[in-house]
């Protein structure tokens, strides 16, 4: 059998499943940090398996492309954007006893989301995309509630 020129060099794959892992642990961190039910080891899966099915989409797009055929990988990560909405909406709480409808966990919802985005950038190997994209995520989790805290931003109820 001849060796397999699409295949991903393992370096590849441990530097792309690696940084997604390590984006998630960083994002569930923080929730876990704030006492949110979504911490390290959701975010962290969550941004893992977006990773891994990203990282085979594109070798199977290589493949496929390789013997001729015709493949959109893109259509992967359409089925991780729903997929993790199942995931991101469970999160949320809607308290129906209380005359304001309060809503809850809408940031942890957000901040899963987002470790499914930081998992496909890493799958798909842009790391400067990851890179500026999670020091904007981590500044926006981290500030603004610094901001809170000092009276200078909205103190919301969701989270």
């Amino acid at each position: 059998m001849p060796p397999d020129l699409t295949a991903i060099p393992l370096a590849d794959i441990l530097l792309r499943l690696g940084l997604a892992t390590v984006c998630g642990l960083l994002l569930g961190f923080e929730r876990e940090w704030r006492g949110k039910d979504a911490g390290i080891r959701t975010h962290a899966l969550v941004a893992l398996s977006s990773a891994m099915i990203t990282t085979s989409a594109l070798s199977l797009y290589a493949e496929v492309q390789s013997n001729g055929g015709d493949a959109d990988p893109l259509r992967v990560i359409q089925g991780l954007a729903q997929a993790i909405g199942f995931i991101a909406a469970g999160t949320i709480f809607v308290a129906r006893g209380d005359p304001r409808r309060t809503v809850r966990n809408l940031t942890t919802a957000a901040s899963i989301w987002l470790a499914a985005s930081a998992g496909i950038v890493a799958g798909a190997a842009q790391f400067r995309l990851l890179a500026v994209a999670m020091g904007f995520g981590l500044l926006i989790l981290t500030v603004v509630t610094a901001l809170k805290r000092a009276g200078l931003a909205r103190n919301e109820d969701e989270d």
